[in-house]
């Protein structure tokens, strides 16, 4: 029985895990910088490297954290309404100074969501054209800045929030701009 060996490294492809496979550019965006600042900032701290002081401290850090990094930290157990709990598998890793794209490579295995969460681009608010973007953009600028619209009901009324507290947020950006 002849067997095809295309057909071989097809199979292999699929039965064999993607274990040497690294990160590719990109890919664990917010894992990868998140746990990047994370461990600088304990580096920093001279903090002390024990899985137990590593998991203290990442709670500690996923409490302040917003947006998709709060998501990553409800994806490995860190928030108080998580359904699982895996920071072991990253904090055990850290205290033994593992790279961080190497524990992310393997928290992807353990759950791919956590490589699927991606920042949202930033707008350069010294050169867009506010009236451009659509409400929803304007709503996440100004929930950026933990600020609401109340009372507005047209664009307009976004645009006029943000041009009005846009100093208060970014001043370099207020002053670069032309058109206020």
């Amino acid at each position: 029985m002849r067997v095809d060996t295309g057909l071989w490294a097809a199979l292999a492809l699929v039965l064999l895990p993607a274990a040497g496979r690294a990160l590719r550019d990109g890919e664990c965006e917010v894992c990868v910088t998140f746990l990047g600042r994370f461990y600088q900032g304990l580096n920093d701290l001279n903090a002390e490297f024990t899985p137990g002081s590593v998991e203290k401290e990442l709670l500690k850090a996923c409490k302040e954290a917003k947006g998709k990094e709060n998501r990553f930290c409800y994806y490995i157990g860190a928030t108080s309404d998580a359904a699982t709990k895996i920071i072991n598998e990253v904090s055990k890793p850290l205290s033994h100074h593992i790279p961080v794209e190497k524990v992310c490579e393997k928290l992807k295995k353990k759950d791919s969501q956590i490589c699927e969460l991606k920042y949202d681009k930033q707008i350069d608010l010294s050169t867009v054209d506010l009236k451009k973007l659509r409400v929803k953009e304007l709503k996440k600028i100004l929930d950026d800045w933990g600020e609401t619209c109340k009372g507005c009901a047209e664009k307009s009324d976004y645009i006029r929030k943000i041009n009005e507290l846009m100093p208060k947020y970014a001043p370099k950006a207020a002053s670069s701009r032309t058109d206020l």
